[in-house]
């Protein structure tokens, strides 16, 4: 009996040593999870037997729980490398298809082949659908799919509308618009510009110039070129309906009046008709038309005028934007604390791709450790319960930030003196059994 006490003893060392060293051996594992062994001692009893007398018959291993405590942050400047500041894990699935998700609370991601994003593993990062706003329709674990990052957004969309807000000063000196010529600075007042998009996504420079009239008090006439990759080309304005009259510049150009009120606002612009260029492929009647490369000749630019005003101030520009856009490529990828992924791309545009799902259960100490520093959930652990982060129970994203190992070196290094010091006590518990034994069978 007392080599089996002591056996169990040995046993139960060795196992306190091979939780410890495998702590220690993980020390520098991200969102490791630090193991403790637990063990209970071992009592046979019979109906007529005396428990006060009864001497235990060992110990077992009862259990090698792992401590959910939170690890301490490690910042880097990758944007993919996320942690859980809180409660939950991060989901993953061995295939982009695949329902069976294993949790993690390591966060260091990066993009395969395919731009999906993957632990070391490979696991794909499962994140919920999110509407163009923003927002999730659906926190079910099962609506998750795998996060795919693609490296240009969308299609090209040709300008058709500029907005323009702006003063125009009223100290100016007035000019003729009948000399107007885009290549003359001296026949024009002020001028700015702004890139615009064709069908195919090809940028042109198009520029506004205002020259203030000196044959009407208060009124300015404008004109407008589209530069191609021959110079700049005059666009004519669509002449507006009768008895509205157009400036026309030296070369035939047509353009449009904007007439201000005595006290600098604007009274109208082209007569309150709209500001819309011919086709800028079609040649105008002052000369050739754009050249389009290819893209829809057809392409007609409306200026909007938001409100501009002739002040005694200096030309100012203050609100200056067109509706087009080319084709975008990736320029950064932000991840907030709730959990949403937005791509920025160099065409402006920014454009959610899913929201990171946050998953908890009711016993993380139920959870079956599956290896790369991963859990499966089991009957122990309760069902999954995914969730939006940074929202009740779970905890928030935190972009640019690893999750060390919750491993304390030095306590696991005094555990592991005191897991030695058990295994040799036991050792000579088992020596002195030993002892006995010979000593009684050398009895004659």
């Amino acid at each position: 009996m007392s080599f089996n006490i002591a056996l169990s003893g040995i046993n139960a060392a060795q196992k306190d040593i091979d939780v410890t060293a495998n702590n220690i051996a993980n020390v520098n594992t991200f969102g490791f999870k630090e193991s403790r062994a637990e063990f209970a001692d071992v009592y046979s009893s019979s109906v007529f037997s005396n428990s006060r007398t009864t001497v235990g018959q060992g110990v077992t291993t009862a259990d090698v729980a792992q401590q959910f405590s939170q690890g301490s942050f490690l910042f880097s400047n990758n944007s993919l490398d996320l942690a859980i500041d809180g409660s939950g894990f991060f989901a993953t699935s061995a295939n982009a298809e695949d329902l069976d998700v294993n949790l993690t609370r390591a966060g260091a991601f990066k993009l395969d082949e395919n731009s999906f994003m993957v632990n070391s593993a490979g696991q794909f990062l499962r994140v919920f659908p999110v509407n163009p706003d923003g927002t999730v329709s659906s926190v079910a674990l099962a609506s998750t799919i795998p996060l795919q990052i693609p490296s240009s957004a969308g299609q090209p969309q040709a300008t058709q509308n500029v907005d323009i807000t702006l003063n125009l000063p009223a100290s100016e000196v007035p000019l003729d618009p009948a000399n107007f010529d885009p290549t003359d600075n001296t026949t024009y007042n002020n001028a700015t510009s702004l890139t615009i998009y064709d069908s195919l996504g090809q940028s042109y420079v198009q520029t506004t110039y205002y020259v203030k009239d000196v044959n009407a008090a208060n009124q300015w006439a404008m004109f407008t070129t589209v530069t191609d990759d021959t110079g700049a080309v005059p666009v004519d304005i669509v002449a507006p309906p009768a008895p509205t009259t157009q400036p026309v510049g030296a070369n035939g150009q047509s353009g449009v009046y904007m007439n201000f009120n005595a006290d600098g606002t604007v009274a109208s612009v082209n007569g309150g008709n709209p500001v819309t260029t011919l086709p800028l492929g079609v040649a105008p009647p002052a000369g050739a038309g754009v050249n389009m490369n290819g893209a829809d000749v057809n392409q007609a630019i409306t200026l909007n005028y938001n409100n501009p005003t002739q002040f005694a101030a200096a030309f100012e520009v203050q609100a200056l934007s067109q509706d087009g856009i080319t084709v975008g490529r990736l320029t950064s990828v932000d991840i907030g604390t709730d959990g949403l992924v937005n791509a920025t791309y160099s065409n402006g545009t920014t454009q959610p791709l899913g929201k990171v799902a946050v998953v908890r259960v009711a016993n993380e100490q139920g959870l079956s450790p599956v290896g790369n520093t991963s859990w499966a959930v089991s009957q122990s652990s309760g069902d999954p319960i995914a969730g939006e982060a940074d929202q009740g129970s779970f905890g928030r994203i935190l972009s640019g930030t690893l999750e060390q190992s919750n491993v304390n070196l030095t306590t696991e290094l005094v555990d592991l003196i005191t897991g030695q010091r058990n295994y040799q006590a036991n050792s000579r518990s088992l020596e002195v059994n030993n002892t006995i034994t010979q000593t009684i069978l050398q009895i004659r």
